[in-house]
């Protein structure tokens, strides 16, 4: 078992910009995440990308982290009113 997620690297460069120091960068969705998500990709407090991370559940194809994978309601919002 790895001390962090698959997807998570340390970049000191992207998107234009050059940092003083690393910053975290998710693969799963290509893009710098806040250090507060890197909190969950280094497992720490004992968090788990494999449950706590919808980046990670996407990417695994392991499905929503709640349960609810929402619907088409018609309109394009993605949301499904109760009973319907």
């Amino acid at each position: 078992m790895s001390d962090s997620c698959e997807f998570l690297e340390r970049r000191r460069a992207g998107d234009d910009a050059e940092f003083d120091g690393e910053r975290p960068y998710c693969t799963a969705v290509d893009a710098f995440v806040q250090p507060m998500r890197a909190d969950v990709c280094a497992k720490r407090y004992g968090l788990d990308p494999e449950t706590d991370c919808e980046f990670y559940r996407e990417a695994k194809g392991l499905g929503s982290i709640t349960g609810f994978e929402g619907g088409d309601d018609g309109d394009g919002s993605g949301t499904e009113e109760a009973g319907s």
